[in-house]
C-alpha cells in the first residue's frame, strides 16, 4: 500500500541509506559498554558510555570514524543481523529483524525526536562517560524495556 510507511513496506536490506539512518531514534543505548557473561552469553548493560558520545545530544561525535577510533563499536548494517542481539530490545533495527513494530515514542511515528527522551528511552542525562570510570562491572544496570 501506498499509504504505509516504508518500515512496514520494505525489508531492513531493501531499505535507501537515508530510511535505513532514519530508523535510529538516538536514544544511544546503544553507546553504552556491555558486558556478556562467558558461560551463559546474558548482557548485561552498564551506564558507561563510549567516550565518542556527546552526552547533550547522544549523538556520536564522530560517526563516519566511529569503527575506527573505537575498535569494539558495533557497526550495524543489513548484511550483519546477527549483531543486532547486541542492541537494546527497544532498537528499531532489532524490532523490525524480530518481525515487530516501532513503538509509539519512536521519533518516526511521533513526529517528535524528543519523544525518546520524554517517554525516558533515552541515556541523556545519566550515563557516564568511560574517563571517568575505573571499573565498568561496578556500573551494571538494567534497562526498562519500555
Amino acid at each position: 500500500m501506498a499509504d504505509q510507511p516504508f518500515w512496514k513496506t520494505k525489508t531492513l536490506p531493501e531499505m535507501n541509506m537515508q530510511e535505513w539512518e532514519s530508523l535510529c531514534d538516538g536514544c544511544a543505548r546503544c553507546c553504552l559498554f556491555k558486558l556478556e557473561d562467558e558461560d551463559t552469553n546474558e548482557l548485561y548493560y552498564t551506564q558507561v558510555a563510549c567516550k565518542l558520545l556527546d552526552h547533550k545530544t547522544c549523538r556520536c561525535t564522530d560517526y563516519k570514524n566511529r569503527s575506527t577510533l573505537v575498535p569494539d563499536c558495533i557497526t550495524m548494517s543489513p548484511d550483519n543481523p546477527e549483531v543486532f542481539s547486541w542492541f537494546p530490545p527497544t532498537c528499531a533495527y532489532r524490532l523490525l529483524s524480530e518481525g515487530k513494530d516501532l513503538p509509539n515514542w519512536h521519533p518516526l511515528i511521533s513526529g517528535d525526536p524528543e519523544s525518546v527522551a520524554k517517554a525516558g528511552i533515552s541515556i541523556g542525562g545519566w550515563a557516564i562517560p568511560e574517563d571517568e570510570v575505573d571499573d565498568v562491572e561496578d556500573h551494571i544496570i538494567t534497562l526498562d524495556i519500555e
